[in-house]
């Protein structure tokens, strides 16, 4: 998908930084000047800045349950296991109580991840030093299955936040690049998850058009919003929820994209080349049904297809009027200079809304 490794590399990490805005605090400056030319580099220089900056603020620690035999009481007497001590004649009590620890699963996946990279070959003796350094603090904290973790059962509280970088970078790696090896072992391979590229790809596009127009122009806003059915009787019972990627709103106009993130853009059938029938009915369908909901009300209403740029000769770039509403499809080089790619976003707006980029991405 890529001409230049070093620069989309790169790209990741701008569109990281966009995803999770912890990446433009000052301790990660040193990151944006280096170029990469492994994904691996890349994660493991995060990780070493994140988790440096978390240590001086304090590992994460939580209240986990412990039922133990003591000399004294401490929280409950468990009186089972009590009882049995007596009966074997022993002068202990057992207890069961919460205690504060270290050892809890956010810091479990952060050790066992950063375990993972330092088993690479790829990964810089740099980086390498920094985490080994940084995994001393680590000590009372367990490894763990690195495939069994339960990735949409993990919730981040108020003092727990500062992690959602540092774990979201842990679940690219191990469910982007996790392999098994025939001796049980894990190692990484390069990194290609389309799955995990595209929710990376939504998530920097919403993000940038918040940050660089939803901060800086007033009633501009970039949303993911569900579109309600427009229904004849109101019963919406077992229809699908209309969730878009990215909703950008400014005046009386509506622009929906959908950002798509595939190895092929074009679908083929009988040696023709076409968009992706499912893309087109499903952009159509939230437009409609948006352009329904606003019927009345002097809003206009469009969308958007927008596709990472693949190596594929035809490149779509198209503009189709449909019942009413304008639907078109472009496409997103994610292979060159940041700069580039943000002028690719701005002029979207610019054609769209009418307005100048309020401050120009340097």
């Amino acid at each position: 998908m890529t001409k230049d490794k070093s620069i989309f590399i790169k790209n990741i990490y701008y569109m990281l930084s966009y995803a999770f805005t912890t990446l433009k605090e000052s301790v990660y400056d040193d990151i944006q000047k280096e170029s990469f030319d492994n994904i691996h580099n890349l994660f493991a220089a995060i990780l070493a800045k994140g988790i440096g900056l978390q240590l001086k603020q304090g590992l994460y620690r939580e209240y986990l349950n412990r039922v133990e035999t003591l000399p004294v009481v401490r929280g409950k007497i468990d009186m089972p296991g009590t009882i049995r001590n007596r009966l074997e004649h022993r002068m202990v009590v057992t207890c069961d109580y919460d205690e504060l620890s270290e050892n809890n699963l956010l810091n479990q996946i952060l050790k066992s991840t950063v375990y993972l990279l330092l088993r690479q070959n790829d990964v810089q003796e740099k980086y390498k030093s920094e985490l080994k350094k940084e995994m001393l603090f680590f000590s009372g904290v367990d490894q763990i299955e690195l495939p069994h973790i339960r990735w949409s059962h993990i919730r981040f509280q108020r003092n727990s936040r500062t992690y959602q970088l540092l774990l979201a970078i842990c679940q690219l790696l191990i469910e982007g690049s996790l392999l098994t090896t025939e001796n049980g072992e894990y190692r990484l391979a390069s990194f290609v998850d389309e799955q995990r590229m595209s929710r990376l790809y939504e998530k920097f596009i919403l993000e940038y058009y918040a940050q660089e127009f939803g901060q800086r122009l007033k009633g501009f806003s970039s949303r993911a919003l569900q579109i309600p059915w427009q229904l004849d009787d109101g019963y919406d019972a077992l229809l699908p929820v209309m969730q878009t990627d990215i909703t950008l709103t400014y005046g009386n106009q509506t622009l929906i994209i959908d950002a798509k993130y595939y190895e092929r853009t074009l679908q083929t059938n009988f040696d023709v080349q076409t968009l992706h029938s499912g893309n087109m009915y499903q952009i159509f369908t939230y437009v409609k049904n948006k352009d329904a909901e606003l019927k009345g009300t002097g809003h206009q209403v469009s969308g958007m297809l927008l596709y990472a740029k693949t190596d594929e000769k035809l490149v779509p770039d198209n503009v189709y009027q449909m019942s009413g509403n304008q639907i078109s499809v472009r496409t997103l080089d994610l292979n060159q200079e940041f700069s580039r790619i943000a002028e690719q976003l701005d002029g979207i707006v610019e054609k769209y809304f009418g307005i100048a980029v309020p401050n120009a991405v340097s």
